[in-house]
């Protein structure tokens, strides 16, 4: 069986779409400390290190850290405490690729740091940082940051730079383009919404074209920001 996690306030007809492609929807609970508009978000709440490892912020509720640990993940809590200012909401909000980290490193928890710190370390005025990323590859990325745009452009790390914008978030003025998405394998990224209701709809699916990922609706609408998806 295969899993995704997901804010806990994802949809029927998103749920509906995922559980036909086989996957079984694991809901991240909320965290209390966070704001309302973020508070079940994915990506704001764990971090997944690789197919053995998982971060969690300290608070999670054990239920949940249970439920991971059954499915053969070693499971650590971050050092410290979400918190709903920021930046003490950014810890664990990081883009991890095969070879980069991205963040803003003086934020990143410091358990998070010890697992990649043998990677290449980018440091990122965007605090969201996987909020503001949509991972194609582990060398293509989508981005409407400026700041993660700048950062990267000496990389081997193919880009689209986007404007910001239309993209929802609830209770907030508009959302990121990482938070809409995530990849179900390594040739279909998954987004709340459908493309063709997207200003720059367009442009990304020339790009995942150019990458060889097909892009997978979950429903019809705006894209929707609830955090990233991710498989594990």
């Amino acid at each position: 069986m295969k899993h995704v996690l997901v804010d806990f306030r994802i949809d029927s007809e998103e749920t509906n779409s995922l559980e036909k492609l086989n996957y079984n929807i694991i809901k991240c609970p909320p965290c209390n400390r966070l704001y309302e508009a973020v508070c079940g978000h994915p990506d704001m709440l764990l971090h997944k290190i690789d197919y053995e490892n998982i971060i969690v912020h300290k608070d999670m509720p054990s239920h949940f850290i249970n439920l991971l640990k059954k499915l053969n993940y070693n499971v650590i809590k971050s050092h410290s405490i979400l918190k709903p200012i920021y930046p003490h909401d950014i810890l664990l909000n990081a883009v991890n690729l095969h070879d980069y980290f991205i963040h803003k490193l003086y934020n990143t928890d410091i358990v998070l740091k010890k697992f990649v710190k043998n990677k290449t370390l980018i440091n990122v005025k965007q605090g969201y940082t996987k909020c503001s990323t949509a991972i194609v590859t582990d060398t293509a990325i989508i981005t409407s940051d400026p700041s993660i745009n700048a950062a990267l452009s000496n990389t081997k790390i193919d880009i689209l730079f986007l404007p910001p914008g239309d993209i929802l978030l609830p209770g907030l003025d508009y959302g990121f383009i990482g938070g809409t998405c995530g990849l179900l394998d390594d040739n279909h990224l998954a987004f709340y919404g459908n493309l063709k209701y997207y200003k720059y709809g367009k442009e990304v699916i020339k790009f995942l074209e150019k990458h060889n990922v097909e892009p997978v609706f979950l429903r019809e609408g705006k894209l929707v920001d609830r955090g990233s998806i991710f498989r594990i």
